[in-house]
């Protein structure tokens, strides 16, 4: 058992990612042992969600999940099943609009192009190397 307070935290702290990573990956396993069980389009979509969301939690790499999508596709083609390929809907939130002569108040003035030299062997110059200071003894 640790005896330095830090210690206990970093105890603490890896409990409880071990519990999240261990139920993430439960999720995983479940969701998949149900597609390949009866394999639909709902089923496809939750277990691919599933293995994102490992992937975002940093849990598997991106290419796993990957390898692990393609597979799950491939046994859905060949089960024939359908995709669904419905239009999510997007909402957005209620955000507050300010009127129009506030918000060209607000606006940044426009900048004025400056139009640049071509780069020549002239106009690039080397740099002189750094001069490495004495080591002391």
């Amino acid at each position: 058992m640790p005896i330095i307070k830090s210690a206990k935290k970093r105890v603490k702290q890896t409990t409880k990612r071990h519990e999240r990573n261990v139920g993430i990956k439960r999720d995983i396993k479940d969701a998949t042992k149900v597609f390949i069980t009866k394999p639909t389009a709902k089923g496809l979509s939750v277990v691919q969600s599933e293995i994102d969301t490992a992937v975002k939690k940093g849990l598997i790499k991106k290419n796993t999940a990957a390898r692990r999508k393609s597979a799950l596709s491939a046994i859905a083609k060949k089960a024939g099943v359908k995709l669904a390929t419905g239009e999510k809907v997007i909402k957005k939130p209620a955000t507050k609009t300010a009127p129009k002569t506030v918000a060209k108040a607000k606006a940044a003035p426009t900048k004025k192009t400056v139009a640049k030299k071509p780069i020549t062997k002239k106009t690039i110059a080397k740099k002189p190397h750094a001069k490495k200071s004495a080591a002391k003894k």
